[in-house]
């Protein structure tokens, strides 16, 4: 890939986006919303990758999945009025279609272009699939670590924002009580990335948001995120129990064991 190619690229998803543009006001804050989420994600991996010391076209690889991870968002918003996949569609699949759609990526090489298809279509699963090759896992390690450093800011403006300048889609729309789940307070004791499917209050969303961390590939991904002390904006806006502190500590010894390491990943 070249950098007239990029160039290409991120003018084309400037025009794409902006035929979503609306005039209704609800509809336009949630459409800006991942207009912006994707500017910062395409930052983000550019950082992480530089920072990993990789070559020079793995990293405008991944600055074009990191432009389109999130293309199919702005269909589903329209289409269903939320960001919920579970409630609507799977945005990374329908994203991946958009792409050979579109043929936007036909400028590329044949393999380029299933390297990016690939990321896109699998950067939002669980886990990332065993059976995939070495070079789109390495692109989805990217992706997904870029995702969930600009989903923490996205969170965290969104909690700390008057309710009548917050974008109604990004709610998750749980009761915002005092209330939170042992099996999320557990899975950060234990090092593991909490489900979605055991949400019960808002705080339990906030606990899981947490738990992210264990699934950062790269030192320089849990870098950004100290450096921009994410972790702490979220542990402060729960109820400060003597278990919310402990998984906390835990949570930030892992953060210092990581960047304190010689590996890059």
């Amino acid at each position: 890939m070249t950098q007239d190619d990029l160039i290409y690229l991120k003018s084309w998803f400037a025009d794409y986006t902006k035929a979503y543009y609306s005039a209704d006001a609800e509809d336009q804050k949630n459409i800006l919303l991942k207009v912006e989420h994707t500017d910062n994600v395409c930052r983000n991996i550019v950082a992480i990758a530089e920072g990993s010391s990789l070559a020079g076209n793995q990293i405008k690889l991944a600055e074009a999945v990191a432009l389109f991870h999130d293309v199919g968002r702005f269909r589903q918003y329209t289409r269903y009025k939320t960001f919920r996949d579970a409630i609507s569609l799977n945005h990374g699949l329908l994203g991946s279609k958009i792409l050979i759609e579109e043929k936007v990526l036909q400028r590329l090489p044949v393999d380029e272009q299933q390297l990016i298809i690939q990321s896109v279509k699998f950067h939002n699963a669980f886990a990332i699939p065993a059976t995939l090759d070495s070079d789109v896992v390495l692109l989805l390690k990217l992706i997904r670590d870029a995702d969930k450093v600009d989903i923490f800011r996205v969170f965290i403006e969104y909690y700390e924002s008057p309710v009548e300048k917050r974008a109604s889609a990004t709610a998750f729309r749980m009761p915002d009580t005092p209330e939170y789940s042992e099996v999320m307070l557990s899975c950060i004791m234990n090092k593991h990335v909490a489900s979605y499917s055991n949400i019960r209050t808002e705080n339990d969303f906030k606990l899981m948001k947490l738990s992210w961390v264990y699934d950062m590939h790269f030192k320089e991904s849990v870098r950004l995120v100290q450096e921009r002390n994410y972790l702490d904006s979220i542990i402060n806006k729960l109820p400060q129990t003597e278990d919310i502190l402990a998984a906390a500590e835990v949570l930030r010894e892992y953060i210092s064991q990581r960047l304190n390491s010689d590996e890059k990943k």
